[in-house]
């Protein structure tokens, strides 16, 4: 379903003009984050008021405690943590290589959240090779940096009565048992609402004090469009919130009722929090709707989306386009982590999207 909308003027797009702008534009941008409040606050559900919230930003995220890998893993960006103001503001005017991010423990890193202030920059493949002819594309995350580290691996599965994905960390194996499983998202039978799910176990299987049971990472709702090609695509994001450390509030549901997507429906928002894409603005000139991606994307696609709390529509919380025909960037901050963001940007590849 990619074809017809890579040209058509209903496509998102990163015109060429909104990357002239882009340095006139960003003058602007880093006055934002000293004049509103810090964004990381936003994001924060359980614990203190945000105003602990402030000087914590200095420290590097409280992952680190937790996990002994993590201080390697963040120690290249960690003089950035500090300025995170500062590093905001270089990466919007010079638009330097993306921080050099240290990948030590492939599993711990990709479900951690991005350091506050860094923007972790990836590019995803999507390789339709071999039997199915594209139906069960298999598709790649990395780094997009001079290693090209690989993060992660995701593939549909065939015998599934919903969409269905599977997460992996080994680019090779991408089976359900393996030990390289690290998630999976999974559509509901009508393809607009998807849940990602981080490995635990099914809560059918679970042990005396749910300690084992998995997560739910996210969940995402597309608006069925009733424009059909008419108009961009709406996207409703529900992850859950962060802790006055920095941490994710773990959300294991016990059953179906208790979900991200049941909670948002119901309007039960204790620690959950809701995204949105960033509507496009129409531009007459090209006769579509744009997004300033800052040079990130190339080509026009109703696939293209940017991720926002509505209370800072300027803090990117993730970012996803084109820029070639199987090839996609992929960028996000905190508080998300790689898995939340792959699994995010899968779901817009579903082809039963309405908007399609």
């Amino acid at each position: 379903p990619t074809g017809p909308h890579v040209a058509s003027p209903t496509s998102l797009t990163a015109t060429s003009s909104s990357d002239e702008e882009d340095d006139s534009d960003s003058s602007t941008k880093p006055i934002r984050s000293e004049k509103k409040k810090n964004p990381v606050s936003l994001f924060q559900t359980g614990g203190e008021p945000p105003k602990e919230k402030k000087s914590k930003k200095k420290v590097p995220p409280k992952g680190a405690e937790s996990e002994e890998e993590t201080p390697e893993t963040l120690q290249k960006n960690s003089n950035k943590k500090g300025k995170a103001k500062k590093s905001k503001k270089q990466l919007k005017e010079e638009r330097p290589p993306s921080p050099v991010i240290e990948v030590d423990n492939l599993e711990e890193f990709v479900l951690q959240p991005a350091p506050q202030g860094v923007t972790i920059k990836c590019r995803v493949t999507r390789d339709k090779k071999g039997m199915d002819r594209g139906l069960y594309p298999t598709y790649y995350l990395h780094l997009d940096n001079d290693k090209k580290v690989f993060l992660l691996a995701g593939r549909k599965r065939k015998k599934s009565k919903t969409s269905n994905y599977l997460i992996s960390i080994d680019p090779t194996d991408l089976s359900r048992g393996g030990e390289n499983f690290i998630g999976k998202l999974r559509s509901n039978l009508m393809g607009t609402r998807f849940t990602v799910f981080d490995n635990g176990a099914n809560p059918d299987r679970a042990n005396a004090d749910w300690s084992n049971v998995r997560q739910e990472l996210s969940a995402v709702v597309y608006d069925t469009n009733v424009l059909g090609f008419k108009g961009p695509r709406k996207m409703t994001v529900i992850i859950p919130g962060m802790n006055a450390d920095g941490e994710r509030v773990p959300i294991r549901p016990r059953n179906d009722n208790d979900g991200l997507l049941m909670r948002w429906q119901n309007r039960n928002m204790d620690n959950v929090i809701e995204l949105h894409n960033k509507a496009p603005v129409w531009n007459d000139e090209t006769q579509s709707y744009v997004l300033n991606f800052h040079g990130r994307v190339t080509h026009a696609s109703v696939k293209n989306f940017q991720i926002v709390h509505s209370s800072d529509p300027d803090y990117i919380v993730m970012q996803f386009g084109r820029v070639a025909d199987d090839a996609f960037t992929m960028d996000y901050n905190y508080p998300l982590c790689a898995v939340q963001a792959f699994a995010i940007a899968l779901s817009s590849f579903d082809g039963k999207l309405a908007c399609e």
